[in-house]
């Protein structure tokens, strides 16, 4: 018998059906907001997600055909982006599953940026993805591509992630890759285009403990290079606003420890640490924990806090007071903090004609940001804000 057949039925539930069942969706939404005035969003839309990257440690399998429906909402900081989001997933001949999203992101934009620097404005980004699934022996290889379009910017990537079970299942080593390329422009000025790439590498290791505990480790090395800052975004230098100039090269690093396990009956506890650094002098610590409980066959519910720190490019000032070859006035690139805490639900609703289940997810996290050397130019005071994550997502598996 292999190890991972005594791991309780809910942990091994956890650590991958959990999983499989929303990180399409989170991914996408992350993907979608990674972008300039998008990035505050990204780290809340993968905070969602938690702990359901890299946490199989179950067999290898494929996963379940199923369709989900999801509508997400963010608002804070003078951002609203909010939209549906579509994922339907098949099986073939039980080796291979393939799943296709469709993700929605209409945007209201009046954030610090662009109220100091331009007019509030709106618009629609659409992404189209694709994932393919195949299972051989103790080895799970996905391929997975996306488009995304909006009015001034136009994104493609590709995926590639292997993950191999060995040592009878104890162990899963993860390996993976992706390759982007982006198209930016800038609106009423046709003649403006850039580009930029991007190359990430990635490998984990995922390792069951006892029969109630799994822990994982993941680095991830990212390289960019191209047009990496905003067309609309200006630094200011001894007060003069400028246009913004930031490297055209970036390469940055990201190791993440986590560990979940069943403390007691239908009750896991979880925890992470997640350290960043970049060639542009920043440094992040996130810190995570969370408690997940099964209130009878029906209903799972999660909470969790989490913490984020970072330091500030080196090129970052909130009003540079010398000229140099790099200047950026982004607060994303400063000095910052952000603590958040979350709520997720999961209830079985009801059985759909031909037995499918229909299952109701709901989650809600609350951030707050803190900024230590970027100020607002309209109160000379430093700058902070809230912000509201909502997700609601409807499944059923056939």
């Amino acid at each position: 018998m292999a190890a991972t057949d005594a791991l309780p039925s809910r942990l091994r539930r956890l650590a991958a059906a959990v999983r499989r069942a929303l990180a399409e969706l989170v991914a996408s939404c992350a993907r979608r907001h990674g972008g300039a005035q998008g990035s505050s969003a990204a780290k809340v839309f993968g905070v969602v997600g938690g702990l359901l990257a890299g946490s199989g440690a179950g067999g290898v399998e494929l996963p379940e055909d199923r369709a989900d429906a999801m509508y997400h909402r963010w608002d804070g900081g003078g951002l609203t982006a909010q939209g549906p989001a579509l994922l339907v997933r098949k099986s073939i001949a039980e080796k291979v599953s393939l799943a296709a999203t469709y993700y929605v992101d209409m945007l209201s934009n009046a954030s610090i940026d662009v109220v100091t620097t331009a007019s509030p404005y709106k618009e629609t980004r659409s992404e189209y993805g694709l994932v393919a699934d195949y299972v051989y022996r103790n080895s799970h290889i996905i391929v997975a591509g996306s488009s995304s379009s909006e009015p001034d910017y136009e994104a493609r990537a590709v995926n590639l992630d292997v993950a191999q079970e060995v040592f009878g299942g104890m162990t899963t080593v993860n390996l993976g890759f992706s390759s982007g390329s982006d198209d930016v422009g800038k609106k009423n000025s046709p003649e403006f285009s850039e580009t930029a790439r991007h190359w990430r590498y990635r490998i984990g290791l995922a390792q069951i403990l006892t029969p109630r505990w799994l822990a994982n480790l993941n680095f991830e090395a990212v390289s960019d290079d191209g047009f990496l800052g905003s067309p609309y975004r200006t630094a200011l230098v001894f007060g003069a606003s400028v246009p913004e100039r930031v490297p055209s090269t970036r390469s940055s690093r990201a190791v993440k420890l986590s560990i979940l396990g069943e403390v007691v009956r239908d009750n896991v506890a979880y925890a992470d640490y997640r350290y960043f650094w970049d060639n542009w002098g920043i440094g992040a610590h996130t810190f995570g924990a969370g408690y997940r409980r099964y209130f009878g066959e029906k209903l799972l519910a999660d909470a969790y806090l989490r913490y984020y720190l970072q330091d500030a490019a080196l090129f970052y000032s909130d009003n540079a007071q010398t000229e140099t070859a790099y200047v950026s006035r982004n607060r994303q690139l400063s000095t910052f903090s952000s603590i958040s805490a979350g709520a997720r639900i999961s209830y079985r609703a009801a059985t759909l004609p031909g037995g499918y289940p229909l299952l109701v997810n709901g989650a809600y996290e609350f951030v707050s940001y803190s900024f230590d050397d970027f100020t607002d130019v309209r109160t000379g005071s430093l700058y902070s804000y809230n912000a509201h994550v909502l997700q609601l997502v409807l499944t059923t598996k056939f």
